[in-house]
């Protein structure tokens, strides 16, 4: 089952599949983006989940990035760089609190949830893809401290260019 497919119960059909690609910044990052990643990125990317979530897909993911570079760079609790840096992680959206939401390479072709939780002032860290976890975390089967009690269902609002 693909990304998109396993989020549909909640999410619902993606309006339009994203027609743009992430090929072109994986080439210019020089790096290959989780499979999955991908494929949630262009069906729901570059929209706003809830209107808590932001999630990035092919159109702001590379400035979304070059605006936070700076900030990340400052502060203690993020642990390593993020694309583009080599090996960095991915920096793949936000929280309305401002918490910033990556995927951690963990070899093996894994690639788990973590994040800066700004209100906590602390580093997060699962062991869970970003299916997996937005499933649970959409359900409120975790996370639950520190994401909101979420609605009966969900909305999907995509980024205004």
């Amino acid at each position: 089952m693909s990304a998109p497919d396993a989020l549909i119960p909640l999410l619902g059909q993606p309006s339009q599949r994203n027609i743009d690609t992430f090929e072109t910044l994986e080439r210019k990052w020089g790096v290959a983006f989780p499979r999955e990643y991908v494929e949630f990125g262009r069906s729901y990317g570059d929209s706003t989940i809830s209107e808590f979530i932001f999630v990035c897909g092919p159109k702001t993911l590379e400035s979304y990035a070059e605006r936070m570079s700076s900030r990340m760079e400052r502060n203690p609790f993020v642990p390593r760089d993020f694309l583009p840096t080599k090996d960095g992680m991915l920096l793949w959206g936000n929280t309305v609190e401002g918490d910033q939401l990556f995927l951690v390479d963990r070899g093996n072709s894994e690639w788990n949830v973590a994040a800066f939780r700004r209100n906590w002032s602390d580093w997060y860290e699962s062991e869970l893809t970003l299916v997996e976890w937005l499933h649970l975390a959409l359900t409120g089967q975790i996370a639950s401290d520190w994401l909101p009690e979420w609605p009966k269902h969900h909305t999907l609002s995509p980024m205004e260019d």
